[in-house]
């Protein structure tokens, strides 16, 4: 099994939200359902997606992924606003929108209409992926049959759709992360010493990595690795490594009923306690307590994210 397909093999939607929504001149709307990705593709008009932080424009044809669970806005432009806020449960003003088709938000000849569709289970997209990806990414010129098999799904109403909601959306995702793995995935930083030992890190978890072996795999020297890795990643190789271990680690003990040794040699770590002991340091809750918690753990009272 090749790097990507280990990182989409866990894409699961249930129950997405999918919606297509119809907006007049003069809209902004702020996403603040908590969905942990979420793909927003204009099928007509012009939007501008992103946060404070960062902004892209979409046109027709382009899909933007956003990574949550933090809030998002999307806009006819940054400057209009105030947004409203929406939320799983009103996301269609349905007073005004009584006459629409469930999944459709708004009049269908509005200027710009929009398809969403939302992943609000950490286990639909899983930790590995969420780790892998941008805040922020956009992919143009995604495949249009995809999103036309999306679109031309949401707008009946017929027994089994949500069922065929969530699996077109998991090959929209698919599809459009694809595309951005091949000509983007590998180059989130603009040092590309720094995305050589990414890159290397993310191709093999499990290998026995030390500084001093990924600057000789990416052919530089320990110290010029370590001092650019972490201006660049804002943590050190090793930590990045970490995390991409116990990224993985999570979606296996979530959707593999693999043991915890095992789970742990196929990471990196020798065996159960030290994979146990990552576990407790970095994320503050055992292995275990993730499994036996359904997946989403409660450390120190507060729900592991």
């Amino acid at each position: 099994m090749d790097t990507l397909t280990d990182l989409l093999d866990g894409v699961r939607a249930r129950a997405a939200l999918v919606v297509r929504a119809a907006l007049e001149p003069g809209w902004s709307v702020r996403f603040a359902g908590g969905a942990y990705l979420t793909m927003v593709s204009p099928l007509r008009g012009r939007a501008w997606v992103g946060s404070a932080e960062e902004t892209a424009v979409v046109d027709p044809g382009d899909v933007a992924v956003l990574r949550g669970p933090a809030p998002f806005t999307v806009g006819e432009h940054p400057a209009v606003g105030p947004p409203r806020v929406i939320t799983r449960d009103d996301y269609c003003d349905r007073a005004r929108d009584a006459a629409a088709p469930p999944r459709t938000c708004g009049d269908p000849n509005g200027a710009t209409v929009l398809l969403s569709g939302a992943y609000e289970a950490r286990s639909g997209v899983g930790d590995g992926l969420l780790a892998t990806l941008p805040t922020l990414l956009v992919v143009r010129g995604a495949d249009p049959a995809v999103l036309a098999q999306v679109a031309a799904e949401v707008a009946p109403d017929r027994p089994g759709q949500q069922a065929l909601l969530d699996r077109l959306l998991d090959l929209a995702l698919i599809s459009t992360l694809r595309t951005w793995f091949a000509t983007e995935g590998t180059a989130t930083t603009a040092d590309p010493l720094v995305a050589t030992a990414v890159r290397l890190l993310g191709a093999d978890i499990a290998h026995p990595w030390t500084v001093a072996a990924l600057a000789t795999a990416a052919g530089t020297s320990r110290a010029v690795l370590a001092r650019r890795f972490t201006a660049e990643v804002g943590q050190t190789p090793m930590a990045h490594l970490a995390d991409l271990r116990l990224a993985r680690a999570a979606d296996l003990l979530r959707d593999t009923s693999a043991t915890v040794a095992a789970i742990a040699r196929q990471v990196g770590y020798a065996n159960a306690f030290a994979l146990s002991a990552a576990f407790k340091r970095r994320r503050g809750f055992s292995p275990s307590a993730l499994r036996g918690a359904g997946g989403v753990p409660v450390a120190n009272g507060v729900e592991a994210t």
